[in-house]
Parts: C-alpha cells; sequence; structure tokens
C-alpha cells in the first residue's frame, strides 16, 4: 500500500484554501492518536518549563506543520525552526504561515542526517520520522549536539510490536515508504544513550484500544482511497458514524498504561552540566 501518494493527494486537496488547511489540521488533531499523545506530552513539557517561557524548538521532520502549527499558536513565546527534507512541503507551510500571521515559526528544508545546530534547542520534537532514515543514530547524534543541556527530546514513532502493520514474518508494511517497521523500546533506548542521551524514558502507545482505532479512522479510509479516489465523498459519512467509537478509543489508549503497543513515545535529556 503506497501512504505516500494518499497522503499528498489530501495534502493538495486541503491546502487549496486557508479554511480548509486548518479544517485539515483539525481533523488530523482529532484522529490521529498520536497526537493525543503528543499533545499530552506537549502539555506535560509546558507545565515543567512555565507558561510563558521564551524557548527554542525544532520541529525534526515537520512534513505538513500540523504540530508546528498547534505549538507557535499555543506558545507564542517559543520560537520554532520547522525542518522537512521535502521542499514543496517546506514551501507551501512558509507561505501558508505568513499568511496567517503566524511569525513564529520558521520552515527550512533540511536533511536530519546532515541538520546540526549546536547547543541551540531547549526542545526537539520528532514525529513519526525517524522509521523512513536509514542513517538513524546519526540523526540521534544530531539531536544531541543540537540541544541545549537540560534539554528535551520528544519522539513519536512505530514500535516493533506490530508498528507499520507488521505483525510475523512475511507481512508487509502499511507504509511502504518505512525503511525499518519499527523499533524495539530497549533497541532506541540504546540508540539514545550512545548518542549521549540521559533519563531515556519509553512508552508503548497504540495498544489495544489505539491499535483499533487507528485501523477504523486510519487504515480502512486510506485502502479505500488507494483503490479508488471516488471513495473521498463517502468519507464524511464514515466518519459521522464511527467518530464517536474512535474517540472513546484515543481517549483509552492515552489513559492507559500498555505492557505493549504498536506505537512508542520517547522521552529522553541532554544532562545539564555540573
Amino acid at each position: 500500500m503506497h501512504y505516500d501518494p494518499i497522503k499528498q493527494f489530501l495534502s493538495k486537496l486541503f491546502n487549496r484554501y486557508a479554511i480548509t488547511r486548518k479544517l485539515f489540521y483539525f481533523l488530523l488533531d482529532v484522529l490521529l492518536l498520536r497526537s493525543w499523545h503528543i499533545r499530552k506530552a506537549l502539555r506535560s513539557y509546558r507545565r515543567s518549563t512555565g507558561k510563558g517561557a521564551s524557548l527554542y524548538v525544532l520541529d525534526a521532520g515537520s512534513g505538513l506543520g500540523q504540530y508546528s502549527w498547534r505549538m507557535a499558536r499555543r506558545n507564542p513565546s517559543w520560537n520554532i525552526t520547522a525542518v522537512d527534507i521535502k521542499e514543496e512541503e517546506v514551501a507551501s507551510c512558509n507561505a501558508f504561515f505568513e499568511k496567517q500571521k503566524v511569525h513564529n515559526v520558521d520552515f527550512r528544508a533540511e536533511n536530519l542526517v546532515e541538520y546540526v545546530q549546536p547547543d541551540t534547542y531547549d526542545l526537539i520534537l520528532s514525529v513519526d520520522v525517524m522509521e523512513h532514515i536509514e542513517e538513524d543514530q546519526l540523526v540521534f547524534n544530531n539531536f544531541f549536539k543540537s540541544l541545549n543541556d537540560g534539554g528535551v527530546l520528544l519522539i513519536s514513532t512505530p514500535s516493533n510490536l506490530g508498528g507499520s502493520d507488521v505483525r510475523e514474518e512475511g507481512d508487509q508494511s502499511f507504509i511502504e515508504e518505512h525503511v525499518r517497521d519499527g523499533y524495539a523500546s530497549e533497541e532506541i533506548r540504546t540508540k539514545l544513550e550512545k548518542a549521549g542521551f540521559q533519563e531515556v524514558e519509553t512508552k508503548y502507545t497504540y495498544g489495544k484500544p489505539g491499535s483499533l482505532a487507528w485501523r477504523f479512522s486510519m487504515k480502512y479510509p486510506v485502502l479505500m482511497l488507494g483503490r479508488s479516489r471516488a471513495f473521498l465523498f463517502l468519507l464524511p459519512f464514515y466518519y459521522l458514524i464511527l467518530m464517536p467509537f474512535v474517540l472513546f478509543l484515543n481517549y483509552r489508549d492515552i489513559n492507559k498504561t500498555h505492557q505493549k503497543g504498536t506505537g512508542l513515545l520517547v522521552k529522553a535529556r541532554k544532562k545539564r552540566k555540573v
């Protein structure tokens, strides 16, 4: 299944007008369970730093810009650099944010394998990016170098326990653009500690309720659109019927501790120098 063309199709469709782009961001926030987990983690981080703190943030792999949009509007004192390897998405985000007079975000076309800004950022956010990058250890090293002392790294990525919908040998990834099906908890912890991080915390996401929600909110609609774009006209009715069920499952997922799950939320810190 080629997920990326479907994503690009929806992006072009919704990005034609400012109002539809804002609607797209809202729908991504509501439907994507990973967004629920990231929002919860960001709220916790903001409480630890204090509201109104002037911070430097890197959105590493900013994609369509939805996380930068939320962070910038909720935290006007944050200075956000959003980088992505796709120049067309960077240009689109810069144009949209400029029109919306959101001036605390700067989108740049950069390769995370090479991007280093020593001792610059207080927070680095990387959402569903690392599974696309073969040279992940280089990127973790760059993240460490780019953080200020005491800086925090937040990562959302598929786990090896069914991430990308790969559950047993022979299964094909639901998203063929992934270079790995997911991380083992200990694997990503080891790689981050090798880069220099301390206080590495891993938490499983997409447990039983979240995995079920993902199938209904993302997998089945994408499969339908992959067969025919005509299914787009049926999606509003599909979501209207299933939305309460999906929201309930998402709520259950973020408020449970999972022994295993198809996603991982990782938090790591660059220790302050004494």
